[in-house]
């Protein structure tokens, strides 16, 4: 059996050797404050639903209604959950390194209510809302079972990466940049199958970055990773903070 205690202290002594360290987070961060991820059985989130109908820009223009209440009702949902105490930790890291930033793939606006500010929401967040032709942004609307419409006479829409969109060029270069000049990346909950976020890790790489991983299970990053934590992110990442304390 691996100690994770072990573990946790050789990341910390990679940590501590690094002044420019990036963290990457995924779906299993999310799950421990009780949010369903979208593949796992048997709470998947499109368990009962198509991502076609829901989480496309298709989808929306055949039934915007259908989509907008699905969304709310999700909202209402992640709205009940709060930051667990590996998100607290991440808050607190980002005040011990000279360059830190925090990628995420969650929309649940959770790293943010913990505390991080520097942040990159690859997926948009679920609480903000902009218009389906023109993306404006737009201030959240009154709980309505249809889009509003935007000044421009589009429809709202959530603020969100679906299906078959690109991601916001903006976000990209920040986070790759980032990628390119770390010394460190910390890899948290996720399955390392949904790119270009799965490609993070060897981004960082391929720059002479160390690579620590923290997940209950072996992922197909976990033989590249020069730390692997078999621990939930709740429990593994105030074990990691406390040691960087020290």
């Amino acid at each position: 059996m691996t100690d994770v205690t072990a573990c946790i202290e050789r990341a910390a002594r990679l940590l501590r050797k690094s002044s420019n360290v990036v963290v990457t987070t995924g779906a299993g961060m999310s799950k421990e404050s009780g949010i369903p991820t979208f593949r796992d059985a048997p709470n998947a989130l499109w368990k009962d639903y198509d991502p076609q109908q829901l989480a496309t820009r298709e989808g929306f223009r055949r039934d915007p209604a259908l989509v907008w209440r699905w969304y709310a009702d999700r909202r209402a949902m992640i709205a009940g959950a709060r930051p667990h105490a590996g998100h607290m930790a991440l808050a607190e890291m980002e005040s011990m390194f000279a360059r830190f930033i925090l990628i995420t793939q969650n929309i649940d606006n959770l790293h943010r209510s913990a505390g991080s500010t520097n942040l990159v929401e690859l997926h948009g967040n679920i609480f903000r809302f902009k218009c389906f032709d023109n993306d404006h942004p737009v201030e959240a609307p009154e709980a309505v079972d249809e889009p509003p419409t935007c000044a421009c006479g589009s429809l709202v829409r959530p603020a969100v990466v679906w299906f078959g969109e690109i991601l916001d060029d903006s976000d990209l270069a920040r986070s790759f940049e980032a990628l390119e000049s770390c010394h460190a990346i910390i890899v948290v909950g996720t399955s390392g199958l949904v790119y270009p976020a799965a490609g993070f890790a060897a981004a960082a790489r391929s720059a002479g970055a160390a690579i620590v991983e923290i997940n209950p299970e072996e992922t197909t990053l976990t033989a590249q990773a020069d730390v692997f934590v078999p621990s939930t992110a709740g429990s593994a990442l105030p074990m990691l903070v406390e040691r960087l304390r020290g």
